[in-house]
């Protein structure tokens, strides 16, 4: 049985580490340690996966921006999301996502952004962004930049920059 539930301090070490071994690096394990300093981290949104009292998946919820003509809204960003290579394929990503959205709901977050497997998250309801005006200050594929109305139609006829955290770029 897996259960989920937001971070805590003594998981830092155990996230990290998941992280760099989903990745195959440490660039998204330092992005979750850059971003919990950060104004757009939400802690209730830090959320890990626990199996026989392991932490074996991690997925972050933070505050980024859609930059338009005349105001900045705020959404959340969904990165990264880990699990550990021994426990993939068996459901746990996809239980993060799921408790993570709706955890972004009860919060009263209206919006989601990902840079992701558009076949993987195209299943809970994320669609291509760049169909709603938004665009990306980065080169990603047009198919793997995605967005997820938490509150239905909340981006209609928002046309904008999305705009990360310069953690984002670190690496």
């Amino acid at each position: 049985m897996i259960s989920i539930r937001s971070e805590k301090p003594e998981d830092y070490q155990s996230i990290y580490n998941i992280n760099k071994l989903a990745f195959n690096g440490e660039v998204e394990a330092k992005l979750v340690n850059n971003l919990r300093k950060t104004k757009g981290f939400i802690p209730e949104l830090s959320l890990v996966a626990i199996k026989d009292d392991e932490v074996i998946g991690h997925i972050l919820f933070s505050i980024i921006h859609i930059h338009t003509d005349t105001k900045n809204i705020p959404v959340l960003a969904l990165a990264p999301m880990a699990v550990l290579p021994k426990h993939q394929k068996q459901g746990v990503g996809l239980q993060l996502v799921r408790e993570g959205l709706i955890k972004c709901r009860e919060l009263g977050y209206k919006a989601v952004i990902l840079v992701g497997h558009p076949d993987y998250y195209a299943r809970f309801g994320f669609s291509p962004a760049n169909k709603k005006g938004l665009k990306l200050p980065f080169d990603a594929p047009s198919e793997a930049f995605m967005v997820y109305e938490i509150v239905p139609k909340i981006l209609e006829g928002i046309k904008g920059m999305v705009v990360y955290p310069p953690e984002f770029a670190e690496e």
